[in-house]
């Protein structure tokens, strides 16, 4: 292909005089298009590139007196040809090739070849480093912010927030949330929250390989009939799975050793319908009960499997005294390879009266642990704006100090018709 031959170089920018590289389209000093051809100075109009007549005589035949093209030189003398006066044609000026060559393509960008790669990701805290694969600032050391950080979700009328809190490194904890009906057409919500045991090795994979499961099996079983209770203990069921799977690939088995656990979760979940509200646990994750009338009683609705639940139990120590002790949030059960046994716990409950249901890790009830203290904190109008009050409790327990991973699930009860969601 032929392409437009291009006016050449000029030495200096006619603009503002700066010099100019031969094939510079545009003056880097002041931008002048350098592909327009300005009109000759008065003082350079004894010199022109090219004549328009082949005599030194103007068109009239009187000696040129340097107007415009009479070709004559600029002293009024006829110019006859000789050596620096401008009389014809001068031949100083480069000869144009009828075609020009077109440039290369990028090899790159033939087909077939793999597109170029993403620039290196440059560490948010010094602004320098490079990061690794692993999300680490390979100058500073930073871990740079991941995806799990701080999620929101709401589905229907349930939703949940999950943040990573100020203290640790990632987010440990995972949720699922969703909404669906039963055979006979009446709405259901659920919610899975899960916590990392971050003594564990990949917490936080086996959180959100639990969430998962859970959450899948519930829509699963409840639209086909399954009663709710038995539906939560599958659930269970399934995310014990789902974590037990985790310890057999190759990326665990290599990092598994005699210090070492296998990947290890608690889980806490519940189910709300129109008359109905179940929950099933393994853990110290919990479900509270907050009535949208607060002159009536919160409640408590799981019991941990932790070391503090069964020094109360076995009546050695008050509540205040086994949770204010280090040992309190030793847990004795949770889901894993390396659990002792599986053992989930399901309840069902027919409050008499609306409210809302508070599925929370212990990110948050460590700066609300009662049924009480949960109540003040919730606000009013949670089983209208289920994603505002999750968003409101996270809060809370980032002022707290944020200590811990906090994951919370809003659902309101009764579950309203299909379609109703957050305000």
């Amino acid at each position: 292909m032929s392409q437009m031959p291009q006016q050449a170089a000029l030495p200096k920018c006619p603009s503002c005089a700066e010099p100019v590289e031969p094939g510079d389209l545009y003056c880097g000093a002041c931008g002048y298009d350098l592909s327009v051809v300005p009109a000759a100075p008065q003082d350079q109009q004894d010199h022109p590139t090219l004549t328009m007549t082949g005599s030194g005589t103007a068109g009239d035949g009187t000696p040129g007196d340097g107007t415009p093209g009479d070709g004559t030189a600029g002293d009024g003398t006829a110019g006859d040809g000789t050596a620096g006066q401008a009389s014809g044609v001068r031949f100083d000026r480069p000869a144009e090739p009828d075609e020009y060559p077109l440039q290369a393509p990028d090899p790159r960008l033939a087909a077939g070849a793999p597109a170029p790669a993403d620039p290196a990701q440059v560490c948010v805290a010094c602004r320098a480093g490079h990061v690794d694969g692993d999300g680490y600032c390979e100058n500073c050391g930073h871990a740079q912010p991941r995806e799990r950080d701080h999620v929101e979700r709401e589905s229907g009328p349930v939703a949940a927030v999950s943040d990573r809190g100020l203290r640790h490194h990632r987010n440990e904890d995972a949720f699922a949330v969703g909404h669906t009906a039963l055979p006979d057409g009446t709405p259901v919500a659920v919610a899975i929250v899960c916590d990392g045991v971050s003594s564990a090795t990949r917490p936080d994979d086996a959180s959100l390989a639990a969430s998962q499961a859970a959450g899948d099996t519930l829509l699963a079983a409840l639209p086909r009939g399954t009663h709710p209770q038995q539906a939560m203990h599958e659930a269970i069921v399934a995310a014990a799975q789902a974590v037990n799977a985790l310890a057999e690939e190759p990326a665990t088995a290599r990092e598994h050793a005699p210090h070492q656990n296998a990947p290890a979760c608690t889980i806490v979940g519940a189910v709300v319908t129109p008359g109905l509200l179940v929950v099933g646990w393994v853990g110290d994750s919990r479900v509270y009960w907050v009535p949208t009338d607060r002159g009536a009683p919160p409640a408590r609705l799981t019991e941990d499997d932790s070391w503090a639940a069964q020094m109360v139990a076995a009546g050695l120590m008050s509540e205040s005294e086994a949770y204010a002790d280090e040992r309190a949030h030793a847990i004795t059960g949770w889901l894993g390879a390396d659990a002792y046994e599986l053992e989930p716990h399901t309840a069902s409950f027919k409050p008499d009266r609306p409210g809302a249901v508070v599925v929370c890790t212990d990110g948050l009830w460590n700066y609300a642990e009662t049924a009480e203290e949960m109540s003040e904190v919730v606000p009013a109008d949670a089983a209208a704006r289920p994603l505002h009050s999750a968003r409101v409790l996270v809060g809370h327990a980032l002022d707290g100090g944020g200590h811990d991973n906090v994951t919370v699930a809003v659902l309101p009860f009764p579950a309203p018709p299909q379609g109703a969601g957050s305000a």
